[in-house]
């Protein structure tokens, strides 16, 4: 029979080892509270885990659509031919100045008795090139060289500058802004003109070679060419250089 112990109060039995708990838990805290408290813990850990997972697939979803492996993905070939060389050509010319100019062409196509809002485009374009001047020296023929009987004077007659074709400078030159109408955009959905920018960049060179005309590039040619001929000349031991050019 179990007997009571002698202080009067009854003595505590151990607990089985499979009911012991496994680490003391605070005094006070119901069974319910601390059993959700557990729970609440693990699926704290599991939903922590799924971001994680999240975060890392959406970075290797970025990193494969941005990559040349998706189904999808485009890619450059160059299938360009060779290059052929058409011909050699002598120069036989001086360029002796250059100018650089820039122009803002405002360019409009307009269809007759209709609204620039359905039909119609608009096209402002910043044009920058280069025209040189020169001087051809391969029509000098050998009566436009006199020299003295002394070999100390020397006169030369050579032909008037001429100014180059506008070099339209295609990494500086570029569309401001373009407006279309409500046709031409739901043209340019179906066709893609290769040539759609051929008007604007033939207005930029024309008024570009039309501006260079009104400088002074023929007379800067003039001044430069003279001076490299009269150093080359008096280099050769002339001591009096004429360089005139022709009218015409």
């Amino acid at each position: 029979m179990p007997h009571e112990h002698e202080s009067g109060t009854a003595r505590t039995e151990p607990l089985p080892e499979n009911q012991k708990p496994t680490r003391p838990l605070p005094s006070g805290v119901p069974e319910a509270d601390r059993r959700v408290d557990r729970r609440s813990r693990i699926w704290g850990l599991i939903l922590l885990a799924v971001i994680v997972l999240v975060g890392v697939g959406s970075f290797r979803a970025c990193s494969w659509w941005n990559s040349d492996d998706r189904p999808l993905a485009q890619s450059t070939v160059d299938r360009s031919g060779p290059v052929v060389l058409k011909s050699i050509q002598d120069l036989a010319r001086f360029q002796a100045a250059t100018g650089t100019f820039q122009v803002v062409v405002d360019l409009e196509k307009d269809t007759k008795y209709v609204p620039k809002a359905i039909s119609g485009q608009r096209t402002l374009f910043v044009g920058v090139g280069t025209v040189d001047a020169y001087v051809d020296f391969s029509g000098v023929t050998s009566d436009a060289l006199k020299m003295s009987e002394d070999r100390k004077s020397v006169s030369l007659r050579l032909p008037p500058p001429a100014l180059e074709k506008v070099n339209l400078d295609q990494d500086k030159s570029y569309v401001f802004a373009q407006e279309r109408g409500v046709i031409d955009r739901f043209k340019s959905l179906f066709t893609d003109d290769p040539n759609k920018l051929a008007d604007v960049y033939k207005a930029a060179e024309a008024k570009i070679a039309d501006a260079a005309k009104e400088t002074d590039l023929s007379s800067r040619a003039q001044d430069n060419t003279r001076t490299l001929l009269t150093g080359l000349f008096k280099s050769l031991g002339f001591t009096s250089v004429t360089v005139t050019f022709s009218s015409t």
